[in-house]
């Protein structure tokens, strides 16, 4: 069966720090030996303690740890998705 993705309308938003995008961090030493990801691209931030933790954004499925470059978009019913820049705008149709 093929499907075709119906219309929603989204907030789509370049992440950035320090800017309440994200739900959480999780320390960049749990994300490297608890996770099953590819952790080269992911955002690493140091804080003053000197502990490393990764933003992440909460969703059904779980945690998406945001990398550098994406996208974090908000559907109209609340749901979260992160998108990379490679993606995003064959995804996602400016309207705007």
């Amino acid at each position: 069966m093929k499907c075709r993705r119906t219309g929603l309308v989204a907030d789509v938003e370049k992440y950035e720090m320090g800017q309440g995008m994200e739900d959480g961090f999780e320390l960049w030493s749990d994300v490297v030996t608890k996770g099953w990801i590819v952790t080269d691209t992911l955002i690493k931030i140091t804080r003053d303690n000197g502990r490393i933790e990764c933003p992440y954004i909460t969703h059904r499925r779980g945690r998406t740890f945001i990398s550098e470059g994406d996208y974090i978009i908000q559907d109209e019913d609340g749901t979260k998705h992160v998108c990379g820049e490679d993606k995003i705008f064959q995804r996602y149709e400016k309207i705007e």
